[in-house]
């Protein structure tokens, strides 16, 4: 008597598993959506939203306001060169990178002075709020 593993009481060799995978052949597992991490910091005057995009140059963001609705996207094709004398290849796939986010913004940002910068793979956002929407100081009121 031998022991013997079976899955699930299948007979079929794990080389049916093995093809009916998504990334046979080293192939789809490129294929997912990827959508950069944001932080979003809250300060007395401005928020801050932090974008995690490396890789990409300014030039490739896009960034807008529309209905108090920030949309920031990115689309980008990346190109692999193969030369002729490399050989033949078998498979050979095209490379696209894209995102979109989109925030709804609060009725108290200044929409008129939202800056951008990015630096070290970080795009950041700093929206500031309106003048009405900021802490007013303690006033004190003497008695008489």
């Amino acid at each position: 008597m031998s022991l013997v593993k079976r899955k699930n009481d299948v007979w079929f060799p794990s080389l049916v598993d093995e093809f009916l995978k998504p990334d046979w052949f080293g192939g789809m597992e490129n294929l997912k959506a990827s959508v950069p991490s944001v932080n979003i910091k809250e300060s007395e005057d401005h928020f801050q939203i932090e974008l995690a995009a490396p890789g990409l140059k300014k030039d490739d963001f896009n960034i807008a306001i529309d209905e108090n609705v920030l949309t920031i996207s990115s689309s980008k094709e990346n190109k692999n060169e193969i030369k002729e004398d490399e050989g033949k290849y078998t498979r050979r796939e095209f490379s696209y990178s894209e995102f979109k986010r989109a925030f709804n913004l609060p009725e108290t940002i200044d929409e008129g002075k939202i800056n951008a910068s990015y630096e070290n793979g970080v795009l950041v956002l700093t929206l500031p709020k309106k003048e009405e929407a900021l802490p007013k100081p303690k006033k004190f009121i003497e008695i008489s």
